[in-house]
Formats: C-alpha cells, sequence, structure tokens
C-alpha cells in the first residue's frame, strides 16, 4: 500500500476531512489533496511526521512497504 492510500485509509477511519486532518497537522489542505492523489513526488520527513502524528500513528507506518509476495507486488 502506497503513503497515498495510508493516509486516506487512516484519514477516513477517523472520519476526518482532508481539511481537518490538515488542520491537526497544521499543513496546507492542498498538501493533504496532494499526498492522497499522488500529485507530489516528494514529501519532506517534516511533513510526513506532522501528519503521522495528527493521525495517530508512527510515521514508519505511513511509509513502510509490505510486499505481497502472493502477488509479487
Amino acid at each position: 500500500m502506497t503513503i497515498r492510500l495510508r493516509v486516506r485509509e487512516l484519514r477516513e477511519a477517523r472520519g476526518w476531512s482532508q481539511a481537518e486532518l490538515a488542520t491537526s497537522a497544521d499543513v496546507r489542505q492542498a498538501t493533504i489533496s496532494k499526498i492522497e492523489t499522488g500529485g507530489i513526488s516528494a514529501i519532506h520527513l517534516d511533513t510526513l511526521d506532522r501528519i503521522a502524528r495528527a493521525l495517530g500513528v508512527d510515521a514508519a507506518v505511513l511509509i513502510e512497504h509490505t510486499r505481497d509476495y502472493r502477488t509479487g507486488g
């Protein structure tokens, strides 16, 4: 699962809009939107950490890659 999908999944699990996450993480709503739509090629570590803390998870949860060996993905 990609960062964009993890962020969206965790945000939606909390019932938050992008604007609510942005406020909680102290980042722009446009940044959240770009992350979730894949419209951003690189995320500053500080931004990633702010989003993770707002979502109540460690930043590693957002970036760790879990390979599914059954499908090769």
